[in-house]
Formats: structure tokens, sequence, C-alpha cells
């Protein structure tokens, strides 16, 4: 199995431990990518990703090293402490340039067949809706299956955390592996992704962006050919 972590942050506190904690627990193959220290650009507003393809991005440069991992990765974990209620603006600034991956424009077909994991920390509230920030993004690239993994730590650093409540949080994390674990390589779109695929494909049919009404011919998504 092949892990991709992505921190909302440079420091690696109790958000990253325990994303770290997550990976040993499923016994992954793991790549790291810290923001903004590994890609640090905000999007420029300039459709180019849409009209032309994301290779033609101008920060594409420093961008490929994170794609290609995600794309051969088989679970995606995002990681973000909680900053006044959302997640860091480096994790948004790093999710903005995905956009183009939506189902609405032009997907990765192997999104489709991966799992991704939230992750969340704060000393005490802001959890739900920084998970949320993360994983609209994960839905809407088609990742068969999201777990959301969110702790009130009530400390400011991961040493800082009782003894009881990092049993609590390993508990939890165990947990959420053993699920992933037990759907690797077999993870399948809930109905809510399949409803919103079939969506967008009538909507394609009726050429909305003509670069991704292309894609999603040649990828025979128009027809009866589905991504999972």
């Amino acid at each position: 199995m092949k892990c991709v972590m992505i921190h909302g942050q440079s420091h690696e506190g109790s958000t990253c431990n325990i994303a770290r904690m997550l990976a040993k627990k499923l016994d992954a193959k793991m790549s790291e990518f810290f923001l903004p220290r590994d890609f640090n650009e905000f999007c420029l507003g300039c459709t180019v990703c849409f009209e032309k393809g994301q290779t033609h991005c101008p920060h594409y440069g420093k961008l490929e090293p994170i794609i290609k991992a995600m794309d051969e990765a088989d679970v995606i974990i995002l990681e973000s402490p909680v900053y006044v209620y959302h997640a860091t603006g480096a994790m948004k600034a790093f999710l903005d340039h995905l956009g183009c991956r939506w189902m609405a424009h032009r997907p990765e077909e192997s999104m489709f067949k991966k799992q991704a994991v939230v992750i969340s920390t704060a000393a005490g509230a802001g959890m739900k809706s920084t998970n949320k920030d993360m994983a609209d993004s994960t839905f809407f690239w088609g990742c068969a299956r999201t777990y959301k993994l969110g702790f009130a730590v009530r400390a400011v650093s991961w040493e800082g955390i009782s003894e009881k409540y990092r049993a609590k949080i390993e508990k939890k994390v165990t947990k959420t592996a053993d699920k992933i674990k037990k759907r690797n390589g077999r993870a399948k779109p809930k109905f809510k992704t399949k409803l919103f695929f079939s969506i967008m494909r009538t909507l394609h049919k009726k050429v909305m962006n003509p670069a991704d009404t292309e894609y999603w011919k040649a990828k025979g998504w128009l027809d009866k050919k589905r991504p999972w």
C-alpha cells in the first residue's frame, strides 16, 4: 500500500503526529509534503488549467511532484491544524490549484478507487469546518472513500496532550486504519459520488467547457464506461 501525506503546515505538531500514526498503522510506503515548504504558490486565477490543462499552470513545476505522488498512492492523507475555524492558508492555496481535477472538469480516473483521510486538530473547536475544507476536494476529485478525524487536543503541542487523550486518539486512528486496510484495492465510490458524476456527465454532453468535454469523451465517460 502506498500513502501520501500532505501537511497543511511546515512544523511537526499534533496533526502531523496523528497523520504519521495512521500511516504507520497502515504499514504503508509513505511520502510526505509540507506546506508551504514544498509548495508555496497562490493560484493566480488565470484559468489556463481549465482551458489548456494543468501542465500549463505557471506553478506546475512545483506542483508536479505532489500530484505524481497522489496519483500513485492508494491512500491520500490531508491534514491541517485549525486556523480560525478553517484549514491553513497553505492548504487552501494548494487545493485551489487542483480545481481543474474536480468532477465538474477533468477528474483523474484513478481517484475513484482511492481512499482519503482528512485530519484536523485544535485546542478547542473548529475541526468540523476544517475537515470540510479538505473533504470537499477529496469528494469532488472522486475519491471512493473519505474518512474524517478531528480532535480537540486541549494543547498547543503534541507533547502537551494528556496520556488519556492520546489513548483515545490512537483508538480512533486504529479503527480508521482497519477500515482502510479492509477496503484497500476494493474501494468503490458511494452513491452520492456516482450521482454527482452522472449529473456532470449530462452537463458535459451539452458542452460546457470544450476542453472538459473532450476529456470526458476521450475517457469514454459520455458513453457507458465509468472510472470505477
